[in-house]
């Protein structure tokens, strides 16, 4: 890893790290402390287990969040030694460890969106910006008839991209750094998922005022 003069990052291998934060370094330390002490990956655990949960909860439905949730941490546990801190950060890695968990439940993801597209729900998130919060519409038990529709139609990568921006609000380099592609790459497969849904979006009612989406 080399550095860059002026710049405010790192970069490895071409694309920016950035240094993380005080959380992040303590996040880092109690997985190193964890190798030797395993109580310690408990810490782990309480911090970021609501938020995998509702990830989870989010793409495939309630019913199977509590156990995938459970195995994100249980596979991250048990590769805790070989987690490196100075490649990568505890909390997109966790969300890599739980989207290739969700994708090994892919065709019900499809599934459970086509479902719901021809169960016509509404309940739909509040977006004050589309962009930046998909994850209102995403996130909510029931989705409208046209995004899930949209949703379902979207290619793996585009959807996992999307999803973790818009569930959980992963900045782009934590996408990049959860799925191991490169940042520009998380761009353009945002960029397109977007248009995909924006097309399918505008049949929906613009007077239609969306309630917030809750997990409970």
């Amino acid at each position: 890893m080399t550095r860059t003069p002026g710049a405010d990052a790192d970069r490895f291998d071409g694309v920016a790290v950035i240094a993380p934060s005080g959380r992040e370094s303590d996040d880092a330390a109690v997985v190193a402390r964890s190798v030797r002490d395993p109580d310690q990956f408990g810490a782990i655990y309480e911090r970021y287990f609501v938020e995998i949960y509702r990830y989870v909860a989010g793409r495939l439905g309630r019913d199977t969040a509590d156990d995938l949730a459970s195995e994100t941490f249980l596979i991250a546990f048990r590769k805790r030694d070989r987690f490196d801190p100075a490649l990568g950060r505890v909390r997109p890695w966790l969300y890599g460890i739980a989207t290739i968990l969700v994708g090994q439940h892919r065709r019900g993801e499809t599934r459970r969106y086509r479902a719901l597209a021809r169960a016509g729900r509404r309940g739909l998130g509040s977006a004050e910006s589309h962009d930046e919060r998909v994850a209102d519409t995403v996130a909510a038990e029931g989705v409208g008839r046209q995004l899930a529709t949209a949703l379902a139609g979207l290619g793996q990568g585009d959807r996992d991209v999307l999803l973790l921006a818009a569930i959980s609000e992963l900045s782009h380099q934590e996408i990049a750094l959860a799925l191991d592609i490169p940042y520009g790459t998380v761009g353009s497969r945002l960029n397109r998922a977007r248009r995909e849904l924006r097309t399918a979006l505008r049949e929906i009612d613009p007077t239609l005022e969306l309630g917030e989406a809750r997990y409970g």
